[in-house]
């Protein structure tokens, strides 16, 4: 994605409360998230089973303006593409290691009218997306393993980041898993300036603090660079 990079914070809703979501994301957003990571789980590529188009497109209903990004921890994420359209998706991020032709799958996200991003498990190679990041807004760099909230920050997913921010300076670089104040900072300084931060936000007694700390440690990084 060509142009200016900037930094954005999107809680994941993962562990919020269920039955109280669409209150729940408009206090993040009043706190100054910028945009909503909503976990997309089938049972199936991913043991947890979590959302749906139904949920996503219901707390849509709610929530009018926000950027939805849905990851799609899915075995078959080209299935889902038009039923995610529908429910108001932003973006589509889809994990690569279950598609045999992810230049494919970017293409119908977009023509569906969302943006792309591709998703890589800790063990699949960055390496990989030279094939189709040309068709891609964003790359994620998982740094846990997906399913399952609260696990600790794999640091060692850093040179990852640091590799796609070095060959594509402008592309939008995601993390996600154990993200929050205390590795917020090697992120950063890896690259990365979309981040998904869960529980960190979510269990915190000042959520707008918590989201305004770490924008600001990105956007100093950014800055300097």
């Amino acid at each position: 994605m060509p142009g200016k990079v900037t930094a954005k914070i999107g809680p994941s809703i993962l562990n919020a409360d269920q039955s109280r979501l669409a209150e729940v994301t408009q206090k993040l957003l009043d706190d100054g998230a910028d945009y909503l990571h909503l976990d997309v789980m089938d049972g199936k590529f991913v043991p947890r089973t979590v959302l749906g188009s139904q949920e996503v497109k219901c707390l849509r209903s709610k929530i009018k303006d926000a950027f939805f990004e849905t990851h799609m921890m899915v075995a078959e994420p080209e299935t889902w593409i038009e039923q995610m359209a529908d429910a108001g998706a932003d973006q589509f991020t889809f994990h690569v290691e279950p598609v045999a032709d992810v230049s494919l799958v970017c293409r119908k996200v977009r023509e569906a009218g969302m943006k792309v991003g591709v998703a890589l498990k800790p063990g699949t190679p960055v390496s990989v997306v030279t094939d189709y990041i040309d068709l891609a807004d964003m790359v994620l760099v998982m740094t846990v393993e997906p399913g399952l909230g609260g696990q600790k920050f794999m640091d060692n997913m850093m040179p990852k980041v640091s590799w796609l921010r070095e060959n594509y300076p402008d592309i939008d670089i995601e993390v996600d898993g154990g993200v929050g104040p205390n590795t917020i900072d090697a992120c950063a300084k890896a690259g990365a300036n979309m981040i998904v931060s869960g529980t960190a936000i979510i269990n915190s007694n000042d959520s707008a603090q918590v989201i305004q700390n770490m924008k600001s440690v990105v956007n100093n990084v950014l800055e300097k660079c």
